[in-house]
């Protein structure tokens, strides 16, 4: 190994250290701000990722020669490579040395990225989206856990605020940029966007990141568990993917998946609690804040992505809006999020995080039934209250929830309690998916049949509907019978419409009914194990300081060098 190589890597971990200790000493200097933007850019990156392709699916298609069916594995095969890597990212981390890993991961998005733009067949597209998701599984706990290192304990809330800014932003983003970049250039331009990206923050990140203070030792390869996580997790997030396209357990399939997924997933926790070196440590669920806090975040998974999930599908499929305008009108919630976030970051420290998770769902909640309310006629404010109702409940909810997790780990849990905290959220979305699309169709045609029972030609409403719509038929030049046929065809749109809407109001009561069942459970947070007023707690207060550890590592959190 070079003497060069050596001096810039020790050259990088001064600079790394030094802003650490500035932000400790309450200064975010160039060095400290640098880390930052690197470690918020590439947590951007993987989310806007997540949702970007959705709206570039059909000029996908089209290009590629490829069916819806065939399509969907460009997203689907993203999430599952995505959050395969996601539990495994403390174990990796200190298996291969938090600089090299972290850098390597984004180099990785990075390059599947442009070759994701290059692809020219839809397999080979499906094949980087696996590489591109396997970089970008990486950045989401590791940017959380560098948020919990970067700020010391009485700031510990701006933090989270900062972190939970990009993540709320990266999945409302995808849509608007992905519909501005398709619109205007082409749907490669979707994946080369991420290179400039994410080449700087590559940069940031190598030559900003601190010191290790508390790594885990990485002891052997687990093989039998990231085996038996690999089959979970994938068997897992391919049934709740595919399980609507392939009309669940109807087809042999996804049976097959759901039987192995539970197996496998069963022979893993069972593995992992058993196993002195395991590739995932169980063992960090002991910690009460971080349980009731996985918990909390699965449900809140689903109102995030859920509720991104519906409004361009109501807005585009129901109102006949573009994608790009579909998109501008999720920034007003983006927006009123980010704003909100870092007043809810400052606060949790002085009232705990009761009150503000408890606001939260408070507003999260009526947002969600205005939401529910909307119809063909809906326009203006009766779409964006709701909106901006789910912004401000979002920002209220996000930094308080994750500081409540993640405060009282032992330093060298903070990693592995991050990446469990972030697949909590990431699985609680992608389920929460997979069963709102099914309502979609399902409950659509429940509400179609029953309609269509009480349009009837016995009753004289609908002989007075058909007749005005005959008329109108007839004096654009039709025939009788075709102005008859046509008025059929026209009532027919009509129920299927209104049929749509009310499977849409049933899609948002689904939402409500998740975050509503832990309304009553929120006065947990009211108990002492969720106090973040003692600010000389720590991360580590809940499990005694590490060996030969200064009271600025004690704050820093788990992240591997």
């Amino acid at each position: 190994m070079s003497a060069g190589g050596t001096d810039s890597r020790e050259s990088a971990r001064s600079r790394g250290d030094a802003a650490l200790a500035a932000a400790h000493a309450g200064e975010l200097n160039f060095a400290a701000l640098a880390l930052i933007f690197g470690v918020m850019l590439a947590v951007l990156l993987e989310l806007i990722d997540t949702s970007i392709v959705n709206v570039a699916l059909p000029d996908m298609m089209s290009n590629l020669g490829a069916t819806v069916d065939e399509a969907s594995w460009i997203v689907t095969s993203y999430i599952i490579a995505n959050v395969t890597i996601i539990p495994m990212t403390s174990w990796l981390a200190s298996r291969f040395g938090r600089r090299r890993y972290l850098t390597f991961s984004i180099l990785l998005f990075t390059a599947a990225s442009a070759l994701c733009g290059l692809s020219t067949s839809l397999w080979e597209l499906v094949l980087f989206r696996i590489l591109q998701g396997l970089g970008g599984g990486a950045l989401l706990s590791s940017g959380q856990a560098l948020m919990v290192e970067i700020f010391p304990p009485e700031r510990q809330g701006t933090g989270q605020a900062i972190f939970g800014v990009g993540a709320t932003l990266g999945p409302s983003l995808g849509p608007t940029l992905g519909g501005w970049l398709t619109d205007n250039f082409s749907w490669p331009w979707i994946f080369y966007v991420n290179l400039p990206l994410g080449l700087l923050a590559a940069f940031l990140i190598y030559n900003y990141l601190p010191t290790y203070r508390h790594a885990r030792r990485a002891e052997g390869v687990d093989w039998p568990g990231i085996a038996l996580l690999i089959v979970a997790i994938a068997t897992l997030q391919y049934t709740i993917e595919r399980g609507n396209h392939l009309d669940w357990f109807a087809s042999a399939t996804i049976r097959a998946t759901a039987v192995l997924a539970i197996l496998s997933g069963v022979g893993f926790v069972w593995h992992e609690l058993r196993t002195p070196h395991p590739v995932v440590d169980l063992r960090v669920l002991r910690n009460k804040p971080l349980l009731v806090g996985c918990v909390y975040g699965a449900a809140f998974g689903v109102g995030l992505y859920g509720s991104i999930f519906l409004f361009p599908i109501f807005t585009q499929g129901m109102l006949h809006w573009s994608s790009w305008k579909s998109g501008i009108w999720v920034l007003p919630s983006t927006v009123t999020t980010a704003l909100i976030m870092p007043f809810a970051g400052r606060a949790v420290m002085r009232t705990g995080p009761f009150p503000l998770i408890f606001a939260g769902m408070l507003v999260f909640l009526p947002a969600l039934y205005g939401m529910s309310q909307w119809n063909l006629q809906s326009h203006g404010w009766d779409l964006i209250w709701p909106q901006m109702g789910r912004g401000i409940g979002l920002g209220l909810l996000f930094a308080p929830l994750s500081l409540a997790a993640m405060r009282y780990l032992h330093p060298k849990d903070v990693l592995q309690g991050a990446a469990l905290y972030n697949l909590s959220r990431q699985t609680g979305g992608s389920l929460g998916i997979a069963v709102l699309a099914t309502l979609l169709d399902h409950r659509a045609d429940v509400h179609a049949a029953y309609l269509t029972e009480h349009v009837t030609s016995l009753s004289p409403a609908t002989w007075q509907r058909l007749e005005m719509m005959r008329a109108g038929l007839a004096a654009r030049g039709l025939d009788p019978a075709e102005a008859l046929n046509g008025a059929y065809q026209l009532l027919h749109g009509v129920i299927e419409r209104e049929a749509t809407v009310l499977a849409f109001r049933d899609s948002y009561y689904f939402v409500i009914l998740v975050i509503g069942a832990l309304l009553p459970f929120v006065w947990i947070f009211r108990s002492k194990a969720f106090d973040l007023r003692n600010l000389g707690g720590g991360a580590a207060a809940a499990s005694g300081p590490a060996p030969e550890a200064s009271p600025d590592a004690l704050a820093a959190g788990s992240m591997a060098h």
